[in-house]
């Protein structure tokens, strides 16, 4: 077994554990004393909404950081549920009833677990290789050997998108485990952290800041909520959240910024190009899964092109 195969927290990581528990613990206060005085502890929907996120936060943080304690196979196994549950909201409604159910089966049964088993065996050349390929080739080839004819293209386009979104993409999270980057060990466990706790944290900040002082809407057809104002405060704080960040990471402070913006922004056009499927699909989450936030897939969505696009720079830029 090689080494990033083991648990690999150590105690460094516990200062971020304690100021990731101390935001949780302040956010939990607040939403309560707000519960109390302003709504007066009757129903209210934004200050609700705002309860809810956070309980569902502190859920999500527990098993995060559970994952984090068993290592890269925890890790791996966790955003392959995650996968799962993003994949099954993707292909779900009306679009799922065009899918070949061989096809859709063999999807949830065969190529979202062999996808991570490469991503944890560091099989870098099949595990970028092996979901492209079956979306391009191997997809329609199978469509069309079950005899769906001239329509094999619109029957699988859904499953074929859901596949490199859901699955292809969110994988290349672990994958930040096995990029071979010198340093102490854990480090890459740590950029890790720093991908999805910016990029999260950017989402969170740019709710806030669009409940605090949104006023112009920046992409109303696409998603009426987000704003001009928030988009910009949630960015440019994560952005500074991601410097404050560099010493767990092999990044200069100007670079680890950089970086922050960047992941941030890509945050942003991914959450916004999933609003606009959404609204195409006359939906407003992708499911009921996660209270106050809605589906597995409204949690992922900004991270389907910030991923790969991170993946990357670290390995042609930092990797060994």
């Amino acid at each position: 077994m090689t080494s990033h195969h083991l648990p690999l927290l150590q105690d460094d990581a516990w200062p971020l554990i304690a100021g990731i528990a101390t935001v949780l613990i302040v956010a939990s206060v607040s939403g309560r004393v707000l519960k109390i005085t302003l709504a007066r502890r009757r129903p209210h929907a934004v200050i609700d909404n705002l309860n809810s996120r956070i309980d569902a936060w502190w859920v999500i943080a527990s098993i995060f950081g559970l994952a984090l304690l068993a290592g890269a196979g925890g890790l791996t196994v966790l955003f392959a549920l995650a996968s799962l549950a993003a994949l099954r909201e993707f292909v779900a409604g009306e679009t799922s009833r065009r899918i070949p159910r061989t096809l859709l089966l063999g999807s949830f049964v065969f190529v979202v677990p062999l996808q991570y088993l490469l991503v944890w065996n560091g099989s870098y050349a099949l595990y970028s290789s092996f979901i492209p390929l079956l979306v391009v080739v191997g997809l329609p080839l199978l469509s069309l050997l079950a005899g769906n004819g001239g329509a094999s293209a619109m029957r699988i386009r859904t499953l074929q998108a859901g596949l490199l979104i859901c699955v292809f993409s969110i994988s290349y999270i672990p994958a930040l485990l096995t990029l071979p980057i010198s340093g102490q060990p854990g480090s890459n466990t740590f950029l890790l952290v720093f991908l999805v706790l910016v990029v999260q944290a950017s989402d969170v900040l740019q709710y806030l800041w669009g409940k605090l002082a949104g006023r112009h809407a920046i992409a109303p057809q696409l998603s009426p909520e987000k704003t001009v104002e928030g988009t910009i405060g949630g960015i440019a704080t994560a952005s500074a959240l991601g410097a404050a960040l560099a010493s767990i990471t092999p990044f200069s402070v100007p670079e680890a910024a950089l970086i922050s913006l960047l992941i941030t922004l890509l945050g942003f056009l991914g959450g916004l190009a999933m609003s606009a499927l959404k609204r195409s699909r006359g939906i407003k989450d992708w499911s009921k899964l996660i209270p106050g936030h809605g589906g597995m897939l409204d949690r992922l969505d900004s991270l389907f092109l910030s991923a790969p696009a991170f993946f990357y720079l670290l390995r042609f830029g930092w990797a060994d």
